[in-house]
């Protein structure tokens, strides 16, 4: 049985690149090959790594921070009041004070 599942596994890698073969359990288990013998682990192709890791204060922060800013340069660019070439500066002017916010919010919260 394992050296059927062997030969099964190198037959089907051949021309592929990107395929994996796994030998759990006993049953052969591969790219094309998927939920044999009776699907290996439930959710195939996609790992179980429990619940999505919790968003950390910093990186609430900088979500603000760009959110706060993307508005900023919506309004600056639907502003036809400006001329274009000021527009264009205006953009370029908050994009460069979001990055530095960014980099100062990191540097606050890995100083604190």
């Amino acid at each position: 049985m394992l050296s059927l599942t062997m030969a099964m596994g190198a037959s089907a890698q051949h021309g592929y690149y990107h395929s994996h073969v796994v030998v759990a359990g006993g049953g052969y288990y591969g790219p094309y090959y998927p939920y044999y013998p009776y699907g290996i682990g439930f959710g195939y192709p996609y790992p179980y790594y429990g619940y999505p890791a919790r968003p950390t204060k910093l990186d609430l922060k900088i979500e603000d921070i760009k959110n706060d800013y993307q508005e900023r340069i919506w309004a600056v660019r639907h502003d036809k009041s400006l001329p274009g070439k000021e527009r264009r500066h205006e953009v370029r002017q908050l994009k460069h004070d979001r990055d530095q916010a960014i980099i100062d919010a990191r540097r606050n919260y890995y100083r604190r």
